[in-house]
């Protein structure tokens, strides 16, 4: 039996069927390449049921290999559009308080005032 996570249990059915379609896209690529399930999972270093799970859409495939597979295709550029930043990664900055603030938990005059 297998063990299953709460989080893929709980997988939204729009991700699935993003995922279904990815599945679907990389199929149509290995088809287009004349290549067999067993020539992939040999390129990916990876059993053929793990390939299979991935042309499924199964939510438990491993990104890096999903990855992997994108860049077999030419299609690695493909990762660099997913998730874009919500502000330029240049004004990413670490907040620091600076060294003359007081303790944590301490409230300042200036703060007290309403």
């Amino acid at each position: 039996m297998s063990k299953r996570s709460n989080s893929i249990l709980g997988t939204h059915d729009e991700v699935l069927a993003s995922l279904a379609l990815l599945g679907q896209r990389i199929h149509a690529h290995r088809v287009a390449q004349g290549w067999t399930i067993k020539d992939m999972a040999e390129r990916l270093f990876c059993s053929q049921n793990t390939y299979r799970a991935i042309e499924a859409g199964k939510p438990t495939a491993s990104i890096g290999i999903i990855a992997n597979v994108l860049w077999l295709f030419g299609q690695i550029d493909s990762l660099n559009h997913l998730a874009p930043l919500p502000y330029p990664a240049t004004a990413a900055k670490r907040v620091r308080k600076p060294g003359s603030q007081a303790a944590p938990g301490t409230i300042s005059e200036d703060e007290r005032e309403f």
